[in-house]
């Protein structure tokens, strides 16, 4: 499949004037230096650190990077002072729902495209793991190997988002999510009623992960390593599109779909990709999450199920690889405690109250609010009447504030 990109400036230029920025090339031929902001900003114009707010780049760089080592070696030893409870009840859950949560928030929060599918791709590589595989019913279970089932059913998922893909990015806002949640709630059904496939509401049970390399991943410990190190690829694999052309391109869509179409851009073509690599994510998700229940039945695909990844990239924040796993690690824990608090048939009260509070403080999700207090917290930037501290404007140069219609 090609895409018309010249390569990342290129893309970035073009994503720039999605959101009404000039050309680099105008702030270079001696016109006025517009100054925005937006996905893949690129004003053509190098601006000294003081401008940023009098931190250098590669102290931002190495501020991120520490702050990075810093999460990993946390998770890292995590197990070594949390109980078993908390390592996988806790920890594994919260890794293997993020990372279906991290598919949606690809969709969502860089292409701009909310769906209630996400859930219904992982229940069907779910289902194909544990049909392909080895369950407790020999009368559906054909006996692959636990690799080659695992291939089979990231195929199938990535094809299945594929395919829902194709449909749903013929409309926009609620049709969208209305379309998802249609077929979601046909699988629910087919898989429900349908019991020479799917065994119908049983499910099928015993689907256990396999041993790899002499380690169990049916014992908490392995199996929280095994969803860690998936939920580290998918953080990684999402923050590397984000910057990338293709990911630089499609945040340009989400802004302004037509602009990206005229400046020759495939944006069907884009977003059916974005669909293809989310469900290849909510595969890698679906498959553990069979692991970790060592079962699966329609209840782990109904419309439950389905908002509850909504509800857990909201709370994160959507626009940062991280607000999956930290919407996640919210759920998780209210969805543990919560019964604590109220009896077990209320606990979705204390959930609901949760999320509504969240989204009140900020819309952005616990990471945006996290953001904002950070930036309070730094000391502000003298500027002159012109937007720009003396000291960062070089000379010959001027910056004015272009105003949008």
């Amino acid at each position: 499949m090609a895409y018309p990109m010249a390569g990342t400036a290129t893309v970035r230029q073009a994503a720039g004037a999605a959101v009404g920025l000039p050309h680099p090339a105008a702030a270079a031929g001696g016109g006025t230096a517009a100054v925005g902001s937006g996905p893949g900003a690129d004003t053509g114009l190098a601006m000294p650190p003081a401008a940023r707010g009098g931190v250098s780049g590669r102290t931002i760089l190495s501020g991120r990077a520490i702050a990075h080592l810093a999460v990993v070696l946390a998770l890292l030893l995590y197990p070594a002072v949390a109980t078993p409870f908390f390592t996988f009840q806790v920890g594994a859950q919260s890794l293997v729902l993020g990372l279906i949560a991290l598919s949606l928030a690809l969709l969502a929060g860089y292409g701009g495209m909310v769906t209630l599918s996400q859930m219904t791709v992982a229940g069907i590589a779910g289902y194909s793991v544990a049909l392909l595989g080895v369950n407790a019913d020999t009368a559906h279970s054909l006996g692959w190997p636990w690799w080659l089932a695992v291939l089979a059913a990231l195929a199938i998922g990535t094809l299945a988002a594929t395919l829902i893909g194709m449909l749903a990015v013929r409309t926009e806002g609620i049709y969208t999510i209305m379309i998802t949640l249609a077929i979601g709630v046909a699988f629910f059904y087919l898989v429900q009623q349908n019991y020479t496939v799917f065994n119908g509401f049983q499910g099928l049970a015993r689907v256990l992960p396999p041993a790899l390399y002499g380690a169990d991943l049916r014992a908490p410990l392995p199996f929280y390593y095994i969803s860690l190190a998936c939920a580290a690829l998918g953080y990684a694999t999402v923050a590397y599109i984000a910057r990338a052309p293709f990911g630089m391109a499609l945040q340009g869509i989400r802004d302004n779909a037509r602009r990206m179409r005229a400046l020759g851009f495939h944006v069907t073509a884009h977003r059916v990709a974005a669909h293809a690599l989310a469900g290849l994510i909510a595969s890698v998700g679906g498959v553990l999450l069979v692991w970790y229940n060592s079962q699966i039945s329609p209840g782990s695909v109904n419309t439950t199920s389905m908002i509850n990844i909504l509800i857990i990239a909201v709370l994160g924040g959507m626009r940062h690889p991280a607000g999956a796993f930290l919407g996640a690690l919210l759920f998780v824990l209210l969805q543990n405690f919560a019964v604590d608090l109220v009896d077990r048939e209320r606990f979705n009260l204390v959930i609901g109250g949760v999320f509504l509070l969240v989204l009140t403080v900020s819309p952005d999700g616990l990471l945006g609010l996290w953001r904002r207090l950070r930036g309070s917290a730094r000391p502000a930037v003298q500027v002159d009447a012109k937007g720009a501290s003396p000291a960062a404007t070089p000379h010959g140069i001027t910056t004015k504030t272009r105003r949008h219609p």
